[in-house]
């Protein structure tokens, strides 16, 4: 029987039970015999009715334990930038349980960091710039798989004057930036290349966006090349900035078919066969989760600074509408990749590992 209607039959029990009490207690002759009889039946129902309700609760626990227990635990790496704001609602239904995953997150300022823990096998599913995707893919025996593009063009040339209007303009010119051995890094080769000054720009790269965008915001670094969320934080500290070039506008110029894909998510081989079901929840909450960032910002931007990826909640929310996060998985992901990988094949074929990645490297289902 089930436990809530043996709880109700109990409970019929006791209520007769009082009833024979109080009857007891109105008459005369059998009174006590009937008074005793009765508060013994009441007492057995209240234990009876204990045992059952603690053992429906018993039960219920152990259910919520077993659907716990259940959940796929996923290790997920991302950067503090884009890729990580697209993530925070799922960070927040991970810590809340409500995700269907048991998700664990690493946020980190440098792809360099990514690819050792993807290397190490230390985490499932990162978030990678796009040509160190490929580039990993043929390092590590083709051991990973690309899930989705989460970023479009999000870089931007900062100056601190007025000089800038073109890329020809960038001639002669100290330009500071991120990103080295990564998408940024080939997309300004080529475009220099492609305006006939790729040997007369002093390029110097630093390690991570923030420093950079520290330089910039105190004077140190008056041309620079960013991505967002870091011009915000730029232009927001030192009003002397303005954009000066938008180099998905410049990168469109050049190649009109060729969408700039910045950021990927890439899985493991081993973790995806091992777990389809859980890969494919994650890519569905993923989407949820971007689509939500870029559908409320205000919201998006508390748990920005909650995860540690910016520390302003305002700046955040200024910046999202312009960090491109998307969530573009299956054939669409691979119609924007294979040209985008041919392109910087082109010009460099060390920037996608030296030869372009095969179709087993595309996780499409």
């Amino acid at each position: 029987m089930h436990l809530s209607k043996r709880i109700q039959g109990i409970a019929g029990m006791i209520l007769t039970a009082a009833m024979l009490l109080s009857a007891a207690g109105c008459s005369s002759g059998t009174g006590e015999n009937e008074s005793t009889a009765a508060a013994e039946t009441t007492a057995a129902a209240t234990t009876a009715l204990t045992a059952e309700s603690t053992a429906e609760s018993t039960a219920a626990s152990t259910a919520a334990e077993t659907t716990a227990a259940e959940k796929t635990a996923v290790r997920i790496a991302g950067l503090k930038g884009p890729t990580g704001i697209g993530m925070v609602n799922l960070m927040a239904a991970s810590d809340a349980g409500t995700a269907a995953n048991q998700y664990t997150f690493t946020m980190t300022g440098t792809p360099d960091d990514i690819v050792a823990l993807l290397s190490s096998g230390d985490v499932d599913i990162a978030a990678l710039p796009t040509n160190l995707a490929a580039v990993l893919y043929q390092k590590t025996n083709k051991s990973i798989q690309v899930m989705a593009v989460n970023t479009l063009g999000v870089l931007y040339i900062l100056e601190n004057g007025d000089t800038v209007h073109s890329i020809a303009d960038l001639s002669g010119k100290d330009l500071y930036a991120t990103g080295q051995a990564s998408v940024p890094e080939y997309v300004l080769n080529d475009l220099l290349k492609n305006a006939g000054v790729a040997d007369s720009v002093n390029v110097t790269y630093k390690t991570e966006h923030s420093e950079l965008a520290t330089l910039a915001a105190s004077g140190k670094a008056p041309l620079v090349m960013l991505p967002e969320p870091f011009v915000t934080t730029v232009l927001s500290k030192n009003p002397d900035f303005r954009i000066a070039l938008n180099l998905t506008d410049e990168w469109k110029k050049a190649y009109p078919d060729s969408e700039l894909a910045m950021g990927c998510i890439v899985v493991t081989t081993e973790f995806a066969n091992a777990h389809p079901e859980a890969v494919d929840a994650f890519l569905k909450e993923y989407k949820a989760s971007a689509e939500s960032v870029v559908a409320d910002p205000a919201a998006a931007s508390q748990l920005v600074v909650k995860y540690g990826i910016m520390a302003d909640a305002k700046l955040a929310e200024a910046a999202i509408p312009n960090c491109n996060i998307v969530m573009i998985a299956g054939q669409d992901m691979k119609s924007i990749l294979t040209p985008f990988y041919q392109t910087l094949f082109d010009a460099n074929p060390k920037s996608v590992g030296g030869t372009l990645p095969d179709d087993a490297f595309y996780y499409v289902k």
